[in-house]
């Protein structure tokens, strides 16, 4: 289990652990000179069954914000069967690593992410099956890292990576998504893969540091010009503390950008952290985040989901949100594992009476999982999902999954 979990995280992000070799590579071609190819994937299906009460009524003359979970009535509960991926789609990526020249190692990474499923129960709509969401090279040496291209943001990168839903399927969004949400928005936002450059410090004593400029977002649905680089950080430690292993970690984002209308910049702005300890197979963590103009699903969505990152008036909302989790490992081949997040945001006072936004979305799973061999994974999954909106109402939805995972 503790090798197919780490080939699962270096597939998912090599970028985030700094790594300039091949991720647990199961093929490895050596060429001419010392260049070598290989590669390594996972391939992904689960199964579940999910019941979601109905949308709660709207009042006359109001807007609901939009619900993640699966269900468009406000009359009777959904009850969906369905077949995809889980929150990680398959992987199939391809690594290029050049002859240490001068010290320094280099590396290529291509990374390929399908999903199986049909969306919107239409058998052939397939569309967005196919998500090419790493491209990028890094050059390691004393000096520490540097990373050019598409990789994941640093930003809320380990919340997302820690959670063990990320190797399962986790809360089942909507119909027409390639993959379900794990706690995506239930305990953390998705930090998302973007153009970026970024340099890494050497390992000191177990703690790396990390800079990332990368491509500016629309913060809210009114920003102007993107004008300025948003920049992400991250201060992280692991490392083992007598028999008991430890990691924590601090990372940061910021952005500004001036309004379509008025004088004002429209700014983003958030911290996240982590601390996790594991001893004799019990691993506990607690993760979470703060800060403004962040959003209720992905870092900076305010643009593409309005009122989201930002009221009617345009002024940036306070998210914040939380995830504690337990795993323990029954036996070298069987791990069981339960967690609970919820992601949240604050109303502004000066905020219209007319648009009911999303206050609190939450969810809690329990899962065991069973490796059959090194390369084959089996889990068993239970979700509890609930939302509330400000005016009070809700809306929930259980669910359970069964699936598998194959690495290489």
């Amino acid at each position: 289990m503790k090798k197919a979990t780490l080939l699962a995280l270096g597939v998912v992000t090599a970028v985030t652990v700094a790594t300039s070799s091949p991720c647990n590579a199961a093929f490895v071609i050596g060429g001419e000179n010392g260049w070598q190819l290989s590669t390594d994937g996972i391939v992904d299906v689960f199964s579940y069954y999910h019941s979601t009460t109905p949308l709660p009524n709207t009042p006359a003359g109001f807007t609901r914000a939009a619900s993640l979970l699966d269900n468009a009535s406000t009359s009777e509960h959904n009850q969906r069967f369905g077949i995809g991926v889980g929150l990680l789609p398959s992987v199939v990526a391809f690594n290029v690593k050049a002859p240490t020249t001068n010290g320094v190692d280099s590396t290529v990474r291509i990374g390929i992410y399908p999903s199986i499923q049909n969306q919107n129960d239409t058998r052939f709509n397939t569309g967005g099956n196919i998500d090419f969401r790493e491209i990028f090279y890094t050059a390691k040496g004393a000096y520490g890292e540097l990373l050019a291209g598409r990789a994941l943001n640093l930003y809320q990168g380990k919340n997302i990576l820690t959670d063990m839903t990320l190797l399962t399927s986790g809360v089942v969004g909507s119909r027409a998504n390639t993959v379900n949400l794990g706690h995506i928005g239930y305990g953390y936002l998705y930090t998302g893969f973007g153009p970026q450059i970024r340099y890494t410090t050497p390992d000191m004593a177990g703690v790396k540091v990390a800079l990332e400029v990368a491509e500016p977002y629309k913060i809210t649905a009114n920003t102007g010009k993107t004008n300025s680089p948003r920049v992400e950080a991250e201060v992280s430690y692991a490392g083992k503390i007598g028999a008991t292993t430890t990691q924590a970690w601090l990372s940061g984002l910021y952005q500004t950008a001036p309004r379509a209308t008025g004088n004002s910049n429209d700014e983003s702005i958030g911290a996240a952290y982590g601390l996790g300890v594991g001893f004799s197979g019990l691993n506990l963590l607690g993760s979470g985040y703060v800060g403004r103009g962040l959003g209720m699903l992905s870092a900076q969505d305010g643009n593409v989901l309005p009122n989201s990152a930002a009221d009617e008036n345009g002024k940036t909302r306070l998210h914040w949100g939380y995830l504690l989790q337990a795993t323990y490992k029954l036996s070298p081949s069987v791990m069981i594992g339960a967690n609970y997040g919820q992601s949240r945001q604050e109303k502004n006072d000066t905020e219209g009476a007319t648009f009911i936004a999303m206050k609190n979305q939450e969810a809690a799973v329990a899962t065991i999982t069973y490796n059959l061999n090194k390369f084959t994974q089996f889990v068993a999954e239970y979700i509890y999902s609930q939302n509330t909106w400000m005016d009070g109402a809700k809306q929930h939805s259980n669910a359970f999954a069964l699936g598998t995972m194959f690495y290489w």
